[in-house]
């Protein structure tokens, strides 16, 4: 028998008893987000889901398919949260908009990358309108069907590749700073001078005013792209 859990229950108002909040599968796929989110992909099965709803795992399964059920949901879910930003007259702005939001989204949930990257992901609802968005905003600008199909794979390969880059290259919080000391007190400037100089600016304070290592490569793609000649 499992402990009820807070995050399963509300309370009446008029008589204060604990009122279970009902199963769905939008309750369900927060749940695993949050899950995911905190322990790893690792940790998300469906008996610790069924545990931390406070429900028996076979409970689940009037709601989702299965494990491949829950993770396309997590992460139609997590692409959710891209701004795809109102078409404007600008549509370089209005593509920057939104891959930086795409960005910042998979950062917030950093399992989603592989997640989207696996050959085993089905079809998925935000994930194509997200497509859908670059490849129309491109097209209405007055680009080719090639130069806009181009121009999705150069900015959404940005998106995953650098997100993939920036979390590969994260030290923990808990020996960010030992480890750094060390690396910078054992490296062989002599043979390395420009790759030392590397190190160093990465050693530099940042200037909040200073546009981001993302940005920067963003903008080259998009100005690539905008020196590209329109079809109209």
């Amino acid at each position: 028998m499992y402990n009820v859990n807070l995050s399963s229950v509300t309370h009446n108002s008029s008589t204060n008893h604990p009122v279970r909040l009902p199963l769905s599968r939008d309750r369900i796929l927060q749940v695993a987000v949050d899950i995911t989110d905190k322990e790893g992909l690792r940790s998300l099965t469906m008996r610790k889901l069924g545990h931390d709803l406070d429900v028996e795992a076979m409970a689940l399964y009037r709601h989702v398919q299965g494990k491949a059920d829950i993770l396309d949901g997590i992460v139609d879910l997590v692409l959710g949260e891209i701004d795809l930003s109102p078409y404007s007259s600008s549509w370089r702005m209005s593509l920057r908009a939104s891959a930086i939001s795409a960005h910042e989204a998979l950062l917030r949930h950093p399992w989603t990358c592989g997640l989207v990257l696996s050959p085993n992901l089905r079809t998925i609802p935000s994930r194509m309108r997200y497509i859908e968005s670059i490849l129309a905003r491109l097209r209405a600008a007055g680009y080719s069907p090639s130069v806009a199909s181009r121009g999705y794979h150069a900015i959404d390969s940005h998106i995953l590749g650098f997100t993939l880059w920036e979390l590969g290259h994260t030290i923990p919080g808990d020996s960010s700073g030992e480890l750094l000391e060390t690396f910078i007190r054992q490296f062989d400037y002599a043979s390395f001078p420009f790759l030392g100089e590397h190190l160093l600016e990465h050693l530099k304070e940042s200037d909040p005013e200073e546009m981001g290592d993302f940005e920067f490569g963003l903008d080259l793609i998009l100005d690539g792209i905008e020196g590209i000649a329109v079809t109209r």
